[in-house]
Formats: structure tokens, C-alpha cells, sequence
């Protein structure tokens, strides 16, 4: 039988193997590219404006998505609890997405306007002084860091060769937004920006 050859033939398999995976991810993969609300933006998202741009850098940097997702399944417990289930075009300015699946702290896909500024900086300075449970570290570094402005033009720059609709005049003023602005303000501002564009459903 022509499976013999195969099972006796470890080079062939090893071929065989390697060209049905790669027919069936081009299968799975391929036509998502082409597929309106994976690629484009979902309504009202746009490019993160330049002090939040910072403060996702800042939540990457600083280890954030190991204990929080940004990513709501579609199901009864995780919509009540959270809102909207994400939807890819969410997604699409960020590079990497923060989907994760780890959550020893909430999700945060929809934390935007949940809470004050202010609720959020004793939060990130001292989390137990606002909610006695939680296990998560304090980050009060971020108060006394300030933002480097002069990178955040590179940064815009960069990205919109990837696709990422900046004007120009947004990378003009985006050393004046940020400058004088603490590590604190650009991930305050960062958070306050998530999930904003699908606040009003449920």
C-alpha cells in the first residue's frame, strides 16, 4: 500500500507533514487578509494620539499584559462583566495586540472612562490603598520618569509607514504633546483610551 512507502520513508513523511500544514494555514490564514472587519479599523478607532502612544509603550515595557488580556470572548459571563465582546478591528493600530489570555487582573479592554485620572494614579502608586485584594505591584517610578518627546515623532513616523493614518501635522505637535508629561500620565492616558469607541454597547 502507498502509506507504507510513507511510514518507511521518515524524509518524505517529514515533506508530506510540512506541505499539509502549510496548505492548511494558507487555507486559515489567507483569506482573513482580505476580509473587511479583521484588516480595517472598527468604527471610531483611530491612531492612538501621541501621550498614549507613549503609555502603551510604557504598559508594554513595564510587564502589564502578564497578568491583564484585552481581549472580551464572546460569551454571557465575559460580556456581563466587561462589556462588548473585542473585535479584531479593534485591534488593528496595535502592534503587538495585547489579547493575552492571562488574568490574574482584569481585563482592560474596556477600562477606558471606567474610572478617573486620579483613581488610576493612587491605583498604579499604591493598588491596596484602593482595593485591599488585589496582588498587583505598585509603579510609583512612574511619577518622577517624564516621557522622551523627541521619540514620539520617530515612533508616529514609523508606524505610519505601516499604515497607520498620522497626518503630518499630528507628528509636528507630537513632541509639544508629550513634552513635560510624566511615564504616569502616558499610561494613565493609555488606559483611558481602551474601549472607548464601543462604549455605548453592550
Amino acid at each position: 500500500m502507498k502509506h507504507d512507502v510513507v511510514e518507511k520513508r521518515i524524509g518524505l513523511m517529514g515533506v508530506l507533514i510540512i506541505a499539509v500544514i502549510s496548505v492548511g494555514g494558507l487555507v486559515e490564514i489567507v483569506p482573513l487578509m482580505f476580509s473587511a472587519p479583521i484588516v480595517e479599523p472598527a468604527e471610531g478607532v483611530e491612531p492612538y494620539p501621541a501621550l498614549a502612544l507613549e503609555g502603551r509603550d510604557i504598559y508594554i515595557r513595564e510587564g502589564c499584559y502578564n497578568c491583564h488580556s484585552q481581549m472580551i470572548r464572546p460569551f454571557r459571563a465575559e460580556t456581563e462583566r466587561y462589556g462588548h465582546y473585542s473585535l479584531a478591528g479593534e485591534s488593528v493600530y496595535d502592534r503587538p495586540f495585547q489579547f493575552g489570555s492571562k488574568r490574574t487582573g482584569p481585563d482592560l479592554a474596556r477600562v477606558g472612562g471606567r474610572y478617573s485620572d486620579e483613581w488610576h494614579r493612587l491605583h498604579l502608586i499604591a493598588p491596596r490603598d484602593l482595593v485591599p485584594e488585589s496582588n498587583m505591584p505598585g509603579y510609583p517610578w512612574l511619577e518622577r520618569r517624564y516621557v522622551d518627546h523627541t521619540r514620539t515623532p520617530i515612533k508616529m513616523r514609523r508606524l505610519r509607514m505601516l499604515g497607520h493614518p498620522y497626518t503630518d501635522e499630528q507628528i509636528e505637535r507630537a513632541s509639544a504633546d508629550v513634552e513635560g508629561r510624566t511615564e504616569m500620565e502616558a499610561l494613565i492616558a493609555y488606559l483611558q483610551g481602551l474601549g472607548t469607541n464601543l462604549q455605548g454597547r453592550r
